[in-house]
């Protein structure tokens, strides 16, 4: 097994970011680095010794699924409000693995098709395979985060798709996937700051869209939707957690470390082989 570096780490990662009973969002202040007390230059290092880490993981992850029955496989849902930096965790963090093993899905829009069916439909068809790394860059949430803040839907459905999705991540976690589900969380002048800086770049202003600064207007809203979503959704199979997101390092590192958590807690192993090896080298030798 390998051991998850905790070189530079103060506490337990999961546990201080873990949404349980009585948390509060608002309590959680966006430039805090929960468990973690070093620079960014030492959080550059431990961003680097955990991609090695990540990226055996992964490998042993994908290479077992093919020889072995294990269904086992890996989910992170990235939420967040605008410019929080699910972009840098999927380039610094799933990155830094072997893209044939993970699975990138980004909800948008739903088509007319996506329309007729459920909103669940979807999703489900994106979840991971066995050996695999998913991640919902966006996901099901926006349907009763965006859907209950700009009320797309009645309470009422807003109301069922909660169980609805509480059921659906039971499912999976009984199959085997290990459900990480990250909202990172940012402040509203922070969020300013960044887009600020987009309008500032020619190169970045691709990345800005005008319709954010609408959403900004909502924020309070947005929060309140959140923190429900948290006492509804976050359970002992697929908890929640909060990753104060100020600081692009600490979150890139936090993330990380909770998906090294996930792949440890698995275990995957090398998969024996299935050959004599003694017997193949001496006929590859011959050959």
């Amino acid at each position: 097994m390998i051991a998850i570096s905790q070189k530079h780490w103060t506490g337990d990662v999961a546990e201080l970011l873990r949404v349980g009973d009585g948390f509060v969002l608002d309590d959680v202040d966006p430039e805090d680095t929960p468990g973690y007390e070093r620079s960014k230059k030492h959080a550059a290092e431990d961003l680097a010794s955990g991609a090695l880490q990540l990226d055996e993981y992964q490998e042993r992850l994908y290479a077992q699924s093919r020889v072995d029955a294990t269904r086992a496989s890996v989910l992170l849902v990235l939420q967040a409000m605008d410019s929080a930096g699910k972009g840098g965790i999927l380039r610094h963090v799933v990155g830094s693995v072997d893209p044939q093993g993970v699975s990138i899905s980004a909800f948008k829009k739903p088509t007319d098709e996506e329309r007729r069916h459920d909103f669940l439909w979807r999703v489900k068809r994106r979840a991971p395979e066995a050996g695999m790394i998913g991640v919902f860059d966006r996901s099901h949430y926006e349907d009763v985060l965006i859907g209950r803040v700009r009320e797309l839907a009645p309470p009422d459905e807003i109301e069922r798709r909660y169980g609805a999705i509480d059921r659906f991540e039971k499912r999976l976690t009984d199959a085997g996937t290990r459900i990480v589900k990250v909202m990172l969380h940012i402040s509203r002048d922070e969020q300013k700051e960044r887009l600020m800086r987009r309008l500032d770049r020619p190169d970045k202003h691709w990345k800005y869209n005008p319709g954010d600064v609408d959403e900004r207007e909502l924020w309070p809203k947005y929060m309140a939707a959140y923190q429900t979503v948290f006492e509804r959704t976050s359970t002992a199979h697929a908890p929640w957690f909060v990753v104060p997101a100020n600081r692009k390092w600490y979150a890139r590192i936090a993330v990380q470390h909770l998906l090294l958590e996930a792949l440890e807690d698995i275990n995957p192993h090398w998969p024996a082989a299935t050959y004599m090896v003694d017997a193949e080298k001496k006929r590859l030798a011959a050959s």
